[in-house]
């Protein structure tokens, strides 16, 4: 049974650390803001000069001047402050962010990522993606496994213009989790959802995978 988006981002933040320094991608990954473990200090940080987001607010929390990059409306933890973007690509590019949890339209079986256009389409800019995976410690891509017309997003190569190269350390999709093996250069299957197989990974996947010898059950 495949994870939904909730399940995804919940198994996401399990990769969360006390004190760890964390930028949440636009889309899915925000979501992960939701599910910090009780009693653990993360400091979720927003590339448009955030440090410190919270969960979603409810309606009659919702201040229409505190907003992600995504310019979705956040709260802010104790603790909480505000600074230029500028300052917050600098912690970025110094390399001071421990996590990036990111999404993506298409990922190469060496880890490179596409998630920042489609050609032909408008987009606004490319955002801070191409300095999160250049400058982070540790990069996650949460996504779908297939796109919506079925088919896969984990394929041989990019067919869409690349975020980055070779920067992608796990991916978390609605089927299983995959690691990255830097010394084949290939991702390992190491959990699979609940009443997901090997086969229909493969089935899935285009691209050239490693399998535990034992995944473990993947749970949200």
């Amino acid at each position: 049974m495949a994870l939904d988006r909730d399940g995804i981002t919940r198994r996401a933040a399990r990769e969360l650390q006390d004190g760890f320094y964390v930028n949440l991608g636009i889309g899915m990954p925000t979501l992960v803001a939701n599910h910090v473990p009780e009693g653990m200090e993360v400091w979720l940080q927003s590339e448009n000069g955030l440090l410190g987001m919270g969960a979603f607010p409810a309606d009659e929390d919702v201040d229409p001047d505190l907003i992600n990059a995504g310019k979705q409306t956040v709260t802010g933890v104790t603790g909480h402050s505000f600074f230029s973007s500028a300052d917050s690509f600098a912690m970025i590019r110094g390399g001071h962010i421990d996590l990036a949890i990111l999404g993506a339209m298409e990922i190469s079986q060496r880890g490179d990522i596409a998630n920042w256009m489609i050609p032909g389409k408008l987009v606004k800019g490319m955002g801070g993606a191409m300095d999160l995976v250049a400058g982070v410690k540790r990069v996650i891509v949460t996504m779908e496994h297939c796109n919506k017309k079925g088919a896969p997003k984990i394929i041989p190569e990019c067919t869409l213009p690349l975020t980055g190269v070779e920067c992608i350390d796990m991916i978390i999709t609605d089927l299983c989790v995959m690691e990255m093996d830097r010394d084949r250069h290939r991702f390992r299957v190491t959990e699979l959802a609940p009443g997901v197989t090997r086969e229909e990974i493969e089935a899935k996947t285009t691209a050239e995978l490693l399998f535990a010898d034992e995944p473990t059950l993947m749970m949200a």
